[in-house]
């Protein structure tokens, strides 16, 4: 015998030379190798049902109660069953406020998207320099606090004061002297558009940036190449590479932009109708806050979380199939 094929035998071991199977692995051993991972998770898991669990139970039983000012002193509440769904449901300002809100939703996500997507090609195709520059002035305003950012925008809006009003009169575009931009829901609902997509804006193009980094550039040399446009490129090429990032940031501005609070409030406060200017957000709050009826509101945040779901469940649908094998 060789010393080669010497070498070769020695390194097999002698049960597989005699043709006996090898050990057989040690029961349980794979099975706790793959309860690991959700062990690691029970953690974040626990916690998620503290932290969510008892205010969401607490919640669906308020719905189901008279819950008022007296029961905040310490009286019993009563059992009223279905009764706030229904005085919800046969209510014409609450289906309007709905309807305002998809609108606004709609309206604020599409701009969201596009711009963001648009900022992030742009920063993908400019120079060092002023990649930096549009990526710091996009942090600051993304880093700016809310009040900040609102007090900034009110000044700009204000009617004896405002940026807005002078640029507009400069450029003869018409006369806004002393134009109050809150009073009516139509131009109150334009400023709290522009204020919303301003906020969001930079965390879309940051998630879009990333991902387009992440695009093959030898797909693209090939695609240019074949004679792909730009088009053609970003369809076939670039779209399907960065549609996850896009459909999860899609998913988050509808849940955002649905249920957003702190902009609408702050305007209204400062000028505007809330009776004609309510949104999921701001009603709730005028529920339970304004008008002490915690039951009413309960039951219409109930409403808005199923809403939600209703109106994500695609989008979830859709991730839940890439991520599977």
């Amino acid at each position: 015998m060789s010393q080669e094929s010497g070498t070769v035998l020695a390194a097999v071991p002698p049960a597989a030379v005699a043709g006996v199977p090898g050990p057989a692995p040690r029961p349980g051993r794979r099975s706790r190798r793959g309860l690991g991972p959700y062990g690691l998770l029970l953690p974040a898991i626990a916690l998620l049902v503290v932290a969510e669990g008892y205010p969401l139970v607490r919640q669906v039983i308020m719905s189901f109660q008279e819950f008022g000012r007296a029961q905040q002193f310490g009286a019993p509440p009563e059992w009223v069953g279905l009764d706030n769904y229904r005085a919800l449901f046969t209510d014409a300002q609450m289906w309007a406020v709905v309807a305002r809100s998809l609108a606004f939703c709609v309206v604020t996500v599409a701009l969201t998207m596009l711009i963001g997507t648009a900022f992030a090609l742009l920063m993908l195709r400019v120079g060092r320099t002023p990649r930096v520059l549009l990526q710091v002035s996009m942090l600051l305003c993304w880093a700016m606090p809310v009040i900040a950012a609102m007090t900034a925008w009110q000044w700009l809006f204000d009617t004896r004061y405002g940026l807005v009003n002078w640029s507009l009169n400069t450029l003869g575009v018409g006369d806004f002297t002393r134009h109050n931009w809150l009073i009516e829901p139509l131009s109150f609902l334009l400023v709290a558009t522009v204020i919303v997509v301003w906020m969001s804006v930079p965390f879309v193009a940051f998630t879009a940036y990333a991902a387009l980094t992440q695009v093959p550039e030898d797909a693209l040399e090939a695609g240019q190449i074949d004679g792909a446009n730009a088009w053609q490129r970003w369809r076939f090429i670039i779209y399907p590479s960065i549609r996850p990032a896009l459909t999860i940031v899609l998913m988050l501005q509808i849940v955002w932009d649905l249920r957003v609070f702190a902009q609408i409030h702050y305007l209204q406060g400062v000028g505007g109708v809330p009776s004609e200017t309510h949104l999921l957000g701001t009603y709730i709050y005028t529920l339970g806050v304004g008008q002490s009826e915690y039951g009413m509101a309960s039951a219409f945040a109930l409403f808005v979380l199923v809403l939600t779901l209703v109106l994500t469940g695609h989008y979830v649908r859709s991730l839940l199939r890439a991520e599977a094998p």
